[in-house]
C-alpha cells in the first residue's frame, strides 16, 4: 500500500526556514521531519511512498539521491575518484518524488497521481506534522466501516488559560491551558479509496474543501479519534517544542526508538529512488 505525502506547499509561516528549503526539510533532531513522517509509516511496514513535490521540490530529491552522503560518513579518495561508504544507515524505503506543481493546491496534487496509485487504497498525510497514531489501527478502522475516506482527529489543547469570573470580577476558578473546546479537528493520517479522486476537480481544488464537504454529503467520510499525541509544526515554536521533545528523548512519535505502540505488519515528472 502507497503512502501519499503532500510537500509542495510553501510553508510561509516558517518563513524563516523556508526561504532556502520546502518545509518538510525544515529539520528537527537533526533530521527532516519529512524523514520522521516516513519512519512513523515504515515503523508499521508501509514502505512504498509517494511525494507530492512543489516549492523547492529539488532539494526534496537531491536529499533522497544522496541519501547515504546524508545520513553516513564517508572517505573521498580524490587521487583515484572513489567514494567509500564506512557505515551504511539505509532504510527500506522505494520513494517516488512527483512534481504536482508550483501553484497546484491540495487536492490538485492528489488529483495529479490518480494514475499513479492504480487504484488501489492508499494511505494520504500531510508532510509537516507527527503523531503516536497507530496506522495499523488506523486501516483496520477503515476498512471496518467501508468508506471512501478516513481522516484521523484530534482535540488539540487551547492556546490560553481559562478564568471563571463572576459579577464583581473575582476568579472563581482558573484552568491552564486545557483541550480546546471540545470539537476534533483534521490531524491528516487519511485512508483513502481510490474513488476519492472523483471528488476532486482540477489543480486549484482545496482538498479540505469541496472534497471533504460533498464526501460527508454523502456519508463518505469517517473520522478516526486519535487522543493521543500529535503536534503540526507551522511555527519556529512549533518546531522549538518538537527539538525540546527530541532533546530529551521524549518524542512520542519516535516509535522506532520508544517502542511506545505495537508493531504490525495532468502532466507529471516522476523520480523515483530506491533507499
Amino acid at each position: 500500500m502507497k503512502v501519499v505525502i503532500l510537500a509542495g506547499g510553501l510553508g510561509s509561516r516558517l518563513s524563516e526556514e523556508t526561504e532556502l528549503k520546502p518545509k518538510p526539510m525544515v529539520e528537527i533532531g537533526g533530521k527532516p521531519i519529512l524523514w520522521h513522517i516516513m519512519k512513523i509509516y515504515s515503523y508499521y511496514g508501509f514502505n512504498d511512498f509517494v511525494i507530492l513535490l512543489g516549492y523547492k521540490g529539488y532539494v526534496i530529491k537531491e536529499y533522497f539521491t544522496n541519501y547515504y552522503m546524508h545520513q553516513s560518513d564517508i572517505t573521498i579518495n580524490l587521487k583515484y575518484n572513489e567514494t567509500q561508504i564506512l557505515n551504511n544507515h539505509s532504510e527500506p524505503w522505494r520513494i517516488s518524488l512527483i512534481d504536482t506543481g508550483m501553484d497546484s493546491m491540495t487536492g490538485g496534487r492528489i488529483k495529479r497521481i490518480k494514475d499513479y496509485i492504480n487504484k488501489e487504497t492508499f494511505l494520504l498525510t500531510y508532510g509537516d506534522g507527527v503523531s503516536n497514531i497507530n496506522i495499523s489501527n488506523l486501516l483496520s478502522f477503515h476498512r471496518a466501516n467501508n468508506k471512501l475516506l478516513t481522516v484521523s482527529s484530534v482535540q488539540p489543547e487551547g492556546r490560553w488559560g481559562a478564568l471563571e469570573i463572576n459579577e464583581n470580577n473575582e476568579v472563581i476558578s482558573f484552568q491552564e491551558k486545557q483541550k480546546g473546546d471540545g470539537q476534533w479537528v483534521n490531524a491528516g493520517f487519511f485512508v483513502c479509496e481510490p474513488e476519492i479522486m472523483n471528488y476532486i476537480e482540477g489543480d486549484l481544488t482545496i482538498f479540505e474543501k469541496e472534497p471533504l464537504e460533498h464526501l460527508a454529503r454523502d456519508r463518505q467520510l469517517v473520522t478516526y479519534k486519535h487522543s493521543g499525541f500529535w503536534s503540526p509544526m507551522d511555527t519556529i515554536k512549533d518546531k522549538r517544542v518538537l527539538d525540546q521533545l527530541i532533546q530529551s528523548k521524549k518524542a512520542p512519535w519516535m516509535l522506532w526508538e520508544n517502542n511506545t505502540s505495537e508493531k504490525v505488519n495532468g502532466k507529471k515528472t516522476i523520480h523515483t529512488v530506491n533507499v
